[in-house]
């Protein structure tokens, strides 16, 4: 009889503790929740670490990928990418400000990030599109792609004139530094790059010449390199290649709409629904489109609509991916699921759905859909935390349907993701690039006009 109360007394004591546990384990849950603030921030600061803790070390700038399980091809772990290297800039810049490294630190690596460009390969000053962080030798990206990359370099270039903006009235050394970036941006041959033509061309190279032959027309993420390009000091092209070329003499103008929602741009292979959402990114995470028109767009509206039809899609979801909606969406150019598990590579677009969502293509919408985005960043941080988030912030991709993620990160997907919640929450990098008098210069010349900068 003892034993039986003892028992039950036990019983009730362990009970009682499970419950209490229960809930102090809700109300702890329910105290450590996040506010929107603070989890834009904790995202902000780790995914800053790729550019930062997992750069690569002889050059300091951004690895092309970053493997957490560092099992990579053979010396795959020492090439940098010239693009995301160039968003990479950008993410140091906010990192200073932000605190995450010291202003000390910070132009020590930039500094270093400027000697070795420097010394790198270039092809009529334009950077190829991979590095050898080792050498500063090309890394071809593929057989004829083996010289210049203009529009990669107009990535770096945009990045470069952002820490330019941010040093150059600093102590003498950010002086120095600022003026190492000057030099760098102003020796691209931007006009080279047109072939005499009225079109600027994507690649060159030393063997096989212009055989790429693949000239900028628009609209893809390529506007950013017509803007750098007429902004040159040195070595600027004719207003005419932008409007001819790029703007294919007016025919990049789309009337067409999806979800009533009008596309206002032809985007190339993907009139329908637009194409995948960097091209929303890439040019922009400088590049203000804040009340910045010109005669084909309003591009504020141009980006805003590309997000939200993605969205929509995703919300009506024809695949019947699981978990599509919204809180779990976003279309763009990632790391992929192959048909047999393994991890390849796909440009996602509504037209182009593998089931795989992208984490930087709802982060690096903030700027145009904060509550659309702050929902998928909230539930991958809090439903799917363990899976999903590792040392450099959100991994690259990863599809509910198929209970797969690829543990793998890469520098033009991060890089905006920082870039752009930098923007959302302080504008920053945003004023420092639009306040370049050259931007400015260069953007009037192409017939822009800016209700937020003044021009």
């Amino acid at each position: 009889m003892v034993k039986i109360s003892v028992l039950l007394l036990a019983f009730t004591f362990l009970g009682c503790n499970a419950q209490e546990k229960k809930e102090t384990e809700k109300a702890s849950s329910s105290a450590v929740k996040l506010t929107d603030d603070q989890l834009l921030a904790v995202v902000q600061k780790e995914t800053f670490k790729y550019f930062w803790d997992y750069a690569e070390p002889n050059s300091g700038l951004a690895r092309e990928r970053y493997h957490p399980d560092r099992i990579y091809p053979e010396n795959d772990a020492h090439i940098v990418t010239t693009g995301g290297s160039g968003f990479g800039l950008m993410a140091i810049v906010s990192g200073m400000s932000q605190g995450y490294v010291t202003k000390e630190k910070g132009v020590e690596r930039l500094n270093k990030i400027a000697d070795f460009l420097g010394k790198a390969d270039r092809f009529h000053g334009a950077w190829s599109h991979w590095i050898d962080g080792n050498t500063g030798k090309v890394k071809p990206f593929g057989t004829k792609d083996n010289g210049g990359d203009l529009v990669e370099t107009s990535f770096l270039v945009a990045g470069m004139i952002t820490v330019r903006e941010y040093l150059k009235d600093g102590s003498e050394k950010e002086k120095a530094v600022a003026q190492k970036y000057d030099a760098l941006w102003k020796g691209v041959d931007w006009q080279w790059y047109t072939n005499n033509k009225n079109v600027l061309y994507w690649h060159w190279s030393p063997t096989y010449n212009w055989q790429m032959n693949f000239a900028l027309e628009g609209y893809n993420e390529c506007l950013i390199t017509y803007v750098m390009a007429a902004s040159s000091p040195t070595h600027a092209i004719d207003a005419k290649a932008y409007h001819e070329g790029w703007a294919r003499s007016g025919g990049i103008v789309s009337s067409k709409t999806k979800y009533n929602i009008p596309l206002i741009l032809k985007h190339n292979g993907a009139e329908e629904f637009g194409g995948p959402l960097f091209w929303a990114h890439y040019s922009y995470v400088g590049l203000d489109p804040n009340q910045l028109t010109d005669k084909y767009a309003n591009y504020w509206d141009l980006n805003v609509n590309q997000v939200k039809i993605d969205y929509q899609y995703c919300i009506e979801n024809p695949g019947k991916f699981k978990g599509y909606g919204a809180d779990y969406w976003g279309l763009t150019a990632s790391y992929s699921r192959n048909p047999d598990g393994s991890i390849g590579y796909d440009a996602h677009m509504p037209s182009n759905d593998k089931g795989v969502i992208s984490p930087t293509a709802a982060i690096s919408s903030i700027v145009y859909t904060p509550k659309e985005s702050i929902a998928v960043i909230r539930n991958l941080y809090e439903n799917h935390k363990k899976e999903t988030f590792g040392e450099a912030g959100f991994y690259d991709a990863l599809s509910l349907q198929n209970n797969w993620v690829a543990k793998r990160y890469l520098a033009i997907d991060q890089g905006p993701e920082v870039v752009m919640i930098e923007n959302y929450r302080t504008g920053l990098l945003w004023k420092l690039f639009m306040n370049a008098p050259e931007v400015k210069q260069g953007l009037v010349k192409l017939g822009f006009k800016s209700g937020k900068y003044g021009f």
